[in-house]
C-alpha cells in the first residue's frame, strides 16, 4: 500500500542517539511517511531504536538508509527543506510550517521527491548543510523553550505536510471537471475561505517536464559560483554566503530539468567566452 505521503523523505543528519531515531519513525508512520535517511549517525543501533518506534515502525527502521554526505541523501530530491530554530545570517525567509507543507505538497503531487532535513539534537543544521537546502521551515514556539525533541518536530512538521497533501485531494475532488467526470454534481462545501495551503495542483499529466533534482541544482550552483567568480559579481572572503540569494531563488523557482539544461548551457558559454577573452 503506497504511504500517504510517498515520495517524501525524512532526513536526519549526525543524530547522537539511536531511541531518537525510533521516536522519530513512530512520527513518520503516524502521518504516513515511509523513509528515513541517516547522514553521519553518531550511532546507529537498531536494537535502541526498536522499541520506541513500536511495531508499527518495525518495517522503517528496516528500510533506513544511512548516508556519508547531505548532498548525497538528497541528490534525489527536487525539493529539500531544512529546519531551524535560529534565525539571520545564512537562516532568511523561513517558512511556517504550513507554507512548508503547501510546497511539500505541490511538489509530492507534481511526481517531485521531497527531502525534509533535522538537524542534529544539541545543535541543528550547521551553515554548510543550510547550502543544500532549497528552504527553510522554522516551527513557532515560546521564546522561553523553544527547542523541540527532534522527534516532536519529525511529527509537527509531517503532521502539516499530511493535512496539505489530504487538503489537496479534496479540493482536486470538489473541481467541476472531477465531478464531471464521475458522473454527477461537484460535492463538498463552496463559498468557505480556504487556508493557507495548497495552491490547486495540475497533476502529473500536465507538469511540463521532470522537475530537476537536488544533485542537478547543485550543478548548476557550482557552474553559476564559477561564472560569478570570473565576473567578479562573487568576491570577498566568503563567496557561498553572497551565493545564497540565488540558492533560495533557485529553490522557489521549482526548475524543470529542459530549464537545468539551459540555465547550464549559459553557464558554459559564458564560461568560454570569459576564457577567449583571457586566453
Amino acid at each position: 500500500m503506497e504511504h500517504p505521503l510517498h515520495g517524501l523523505d525524512v532526513v536526519l543528519v549526525q543524530t547522537r542517539f539511536p531511541e531518537n531515531i525510533g521516536m522519530a519513525a513512530r512520527a513518520c508512520v503516524n502521518m504516513g511517511c515511509g523513509h528515513i535517511s541517516l547522514v553521519e549517525p553518531e550511532r546507529w543501533l537498531r536494537d535502541k531504536a526498536s522499541p520506541l518506534a513500536t511495531p508499527k515502525g518495525q518495517a522503517l527502521l528496516d528500510g533506513i538508509t544511512v548516508h556519508d554526505s547531505l548532498a548525497d541523501a538528497v541528490a534525489d530530491s527536487a525539493l529539500v527543506i531544512g529546519t531551524t530554530a535560529r534565525r539571520g545570517g545564512w537562516r532568511q525567509a523561513m517558512l511556517s510550517p504550513e507554507r512548508c507543507a503547501a510546497e511539500v505538497a505541490a511538489c509530492l503531487r507534481q511526481g517531485g521527491r521531497v527531502s525534509l532535513v533535522f538537524g542534529p539534537e544539541d545543535r541543528g543544521l550547521d551553515n554548510a548543510a543550510i547550502t543544500h537546502c532549497h528552504r527553510l521551515v522554522c516551527i513557532p514556539t515560546d521564546p522561553a523553550a523553544s527547542s523541540l525533541n527532534l522527534a516532536q518536530a519529525v511529527l509537527i512538521v509531517l503532521y502539516a505536510c499530511a493535512a496539505a497533501m489530504r487538503e489537496a485531494d479534496r479540493r482536486e475532488a470538489d473541481r467541476p471537471e472531477a465531478g464531471a467526470a464521475a458522473g454527477g454534481e461537484p460535492h463538498g462545501p463552496r463559498n468557505v475561505p480556504q487556508p493557507e495551503a495548497v495552491e490547486p495542483a495540475s497533476g502529473k499529466a500536465d507538469a511540463p517536464g521532470p522537475l530537476a533534482s537536488a544533485a542537478d541544482q547543485e550543478r548548476l550552483m557550482a557552474a553559476l559560483r564559477d561564472m560569478l567568480l570570473r565576473i567578479d559579481y562573487l568576491h570577498g572572503d566568503n563567496p557561498d554566503y553572497f551565493l545564497m540569494p540565488w540558492r533560495r531563488l533557485f529553490g522557489r523557482a521549482q526548475l524543470r530539468r529542459h530549464e537545468y539544461d539551459a540555465l547550464m548551457g549559459m553557464c558554459r558559454q559564458v564560461r568560454r567566452a570569459l576564457e577567449r577573452k583571457e586566453g
